[in-house]
């Protein structure tokens, strides 16, 4: 493709791609379990590769091209011929055949993402999908189609071809060329055969057991093929056909002479030959000198038949398409927008001058602005909800997952998926597929007993399973990867942490549940060798990071030989949350209301302390923490007694304690903005802070991040 490629075609294009392979893994992933292709299946897998063989070829990825071609050429004899045609042996062949082809695809994908140059030597993988064709070809001939081939291709003189072959009902034959050295002849005319027929051009084919008669490759190969009509028209039609079919050299359409005089003469002429000569190039049959591109009807697969015959066209109307592809920073910048509307209307709406309106103007505008504030409310919900996208297409990526590492590692383990059709923000899905890809893949590693006799042993199911769900809440996305292994154990962990020189305290200090955040410390492994998927020392430290990059956290839970549980919560957005502001001095802040379980005002003699010194309060027969935010961030307050403070009661995951603040100004919905990453070499990162908001009076309010600011005030003090 030129330099010049235009960007929003090239970005249709891979998005297109992707969704196409994604459909594609789906399928496969399916089916395997199934143990068989369905004929429904057979069909979208070829119409998927002529689509991606097509649309590869218009943007010149000859690779990519070139391989969708040779799949396409395994499903159209598959769909011709049934997939019953094939034994369980070369299902299983087909199945590996597919998923290296799916890999290989989505590795030039990458590529073209990434602008690197496309693969060039597919050799190897064009002879693999070529023997397995020729392979399924040979095990389907059988006697019958040796003695239809003797009758058809044997003249009663026994002369075989090149001649025109005897057909009493002709009236004119195509003679077909093909390109030389395109290997397997037989079925390349085969298709081109099929091609004519789904046309509903009547006609005979010889030879006409070249579809099963791999002996027929070299005489095509040598001499043509032939197509039989009984009338001009037929052959008028089958003729432009071909000028659509791809590996055609050169054809010459021959008129049978009606009488025997005529016969004797045998004027044979071309239909399409400037040049006077029996072979017309196919180049000439689309005018002068220009070369036809190949033409193909993408949906043309799921409009016939698994054996190409034509299906019926409904009579009504085509439905028109709903649907739409919209880049993903136009979805942001909308969003932006969005956002500051919702600043501005806050603005305009808490503005001082209204307070010298007359009454009965403040009260009109205070209705206009309630109606503001509603169009608003839903503009921002509509700009949302285009951002947001099941979730489904990053659980489906796991079945691959757990396919492959079934078959590398030699474990029986099944993927059971629940609540795949959970939305989430398409910035936060692209953030979790990687976290949620390293957890399976470690559960399935080493959560996953190593054979079934160790389950039985145990007293399990000698299956395995990893349970993959996603569930809402009013604020996040609950993600959980269960699995029923061997689960962990503390003092294993801690044993591990200790030789690493990790622990930061006496061992018996340790919590069952600290132990267990052990494995998402920089550097832990409890792998006692390297393999494919764990043992390196890197994992669980960089899922954490990157859940705590989109505003989530992570929990672990696990019981020593009855599995483990690991669980993402995740907002649903990071755009706008509705917080509550609080006053701290002469600073605002903003809580975001999720987090917040209860407001409530105390007596003094209601505080106690702990063994530390630090000060604490009982709600609901509990005792929590008490943060003084004031303290915490070294500011001016002019509120220091607790009987003149409120307590916030918040949590966030497993964390529960109450923050002290000089008053509430109330609930706004705000836009996060998040702070320069240069503010983290100031001791930002740690401050419990994840981000900030503009309010409507123009200052800024700092939003807090309720998890982290636990961690920094309590864990870290």
């Amino acid at each position: 493709m030129s330099n010049g490629m235009d960007n929003s075609l090239l970005d249709t294009y891979l998005y297109e791609e992707n969704n196409l392979l994604d459909q594609l893994d789906e399928l496969l992933v399916a089916d395997e379990k199934n143990g068989d292709f369905s004929s429904d299946d057979v069909n979208e897998i070829f119409r998927i590769m002529h689509t991606i063989k097509g649309s590869s070829a218009m943007m010149e990825f000859n690779s990519i091209s070139t391989i969708a071609h040779h799949i396409e050429d395994v499903f159209f004899y598959i769909r011709e011929k049934g997939i019953e045609s094939l034994d369980q042996e070369h299902k299983k062949e087909l199945f590996n055949l597919m998923f290296r082809s799916e890999d290989y695809l989505r590795s030039e994908i990458e590529k073209v993402e990434q602008g690197v140059p496309l693969s060039q030597d597919i050799d190897a993988f064009a002879n693999e999908s070529n023997g397995f064709l020729q392979k399924i070809c040979a095990s389907s001939s059988d006697a019958p189609h040796q003695k239809e081939k003797a009758e058809h291709e044997t003249s009663p003189s026994g002369k075989s071809l090149p001649g025109f072959p005897e057909d009493a009902k002709a009236r004119c034959f195509l003679h077909i060329f093909l390109e030389e050295g395109i290997g397997m002849e037989n079925l390349r005319a085969y298709m081109i055969v099929n091609a004519v027929k789904e046309c509903d051009v009547e006609f005979r084919c010889y030879p006409s057991d070249m579809d099963s008669n791999s002996e027929t490759a070299g005489v095509i190969a040598e001499d043509g093929f032939f197509m039989a009509f009984d009338s001009r028209e037929a052959a008028s039609r089958a003729e432009d056909v071909l000028k659509s079919q791809n590996h055609i050299r050169s054809y010459e359409l021959a008129d049978v002479p009606e009488t025997d005089e005529e016969e004797n003469e045998k004027d044979t002429h071309s239909s399409v030959s400037k040049d006077g000569g029996s072979r017309a190039d196919v180049s000439q049959t689309a005018g002068e000198g220009a070369s036809p591109a190949p033409v193909h009807s993408p949906s043309g697969a799921s409009e016939r038949t698994s054996k190409g015959t034509p299906v019926p066209k409904p009579a009504h109307a085509p439905v028109k398409q709903s649907l739409i592809s919209v880049n993903l920073t136009k979805l942001n910048n909308l969003m932006d927008i969005v956002g500051e509307i919702v600043i501005t209307e806050s603005m305009v709406t808490s503005s001082p001058e209204l307070k010298l309106l007359p009454r009965d103007n403040l009260d009109n505008f205070m209705k206009s602005a309630r109606q503001l504030r509603k169009l608003t409310d839903d503009l921002q919900d509509i700009a949302m909800s285009l951002r947001m996208v099941p979730i489904s297409g990053v659980f489906q990526k796991m079945n691959r997952i757990v396919r492959d590492m079934k078959q590398s590692l030699n474990k029986d383990v099944r993927l059971t998926i629940i609540g795949e059709d959970t939305e989430v923000d398409k910035t936060i899905v692209d953030s979790i597929q990687d976290p949620i890809m390293h957890i399976v893949r470690n559960s399935m590693d080493h959560g996953i007993e190593e054979t079934e006799a160790e389950r039985i042993a145990a007293g399990k199911d000698p299956q395995g399973e990893i349970i993959l769900s996603a569930s809402h809440t009013s604020s996040e996305v609950v993600i959980s990867i269960a699995d029923d292994g061997y689960g962990m154990d503390p003092d294993r962990l801690l044993k591990k942490a200790r030789e690493k020189g990790l622990l930061t305290k006496p061992e018996s200090e340790y919590s069952r549940k600290e132990a267990l955040g052990l494995i998402m410390l920089p550097g832990f492994s409890t792998n006692q060798e390297v393999t494919e998927y764990s043992g390196r020392g890197v994992g669980m430290d960089v899922v954490k990071k990157n859940v705590e990059s989109v505003g989530g956290t992570i929990a672990i839970s696990s019981e020593t030989g009855h599995g483990t549980t690991i669980t993402l919560k995740i907002p649903l957005t990071l755009a706008i949350v509705d917080g509550m502001k609080v006053t701290v001095g002469d600073s605002i802040f903003t809580i975001p209301i999720a987090n917040i379980r209860q407001s409530f005002k105390v007596k003094n003699d209601q505080i106690i302390l702990d063994e530390y010194g630090n000060e604490m309060v009982e709600r609901m027969d509990c005792f929590y923490p008490i943060i003084r935010l004031h303290q915490f961030y070294g500011l001016d307050a002019q509120v220091t007694n607790m009987e003149d403070g409120i307590l916030l009661w918040v949590e966030a995951n497993d964390r529960s304690y109450c923050l002290f603040v000089d008053d509430l100004i109330g609930e706004q919905q705000v836009v996060v903005k998040p702070l320069p990453s240069y503010l983290n070499d100031f001791g930002l990162k740690d401050s419990g802070i994840i981000g900030c908001t503009i309010l409507g009076d123009g200052n800024i309010s700092l939003i807090l991040d309720i998890a982290s600011l636990y961690t920094a005030a309590i864990e870290n003090a």
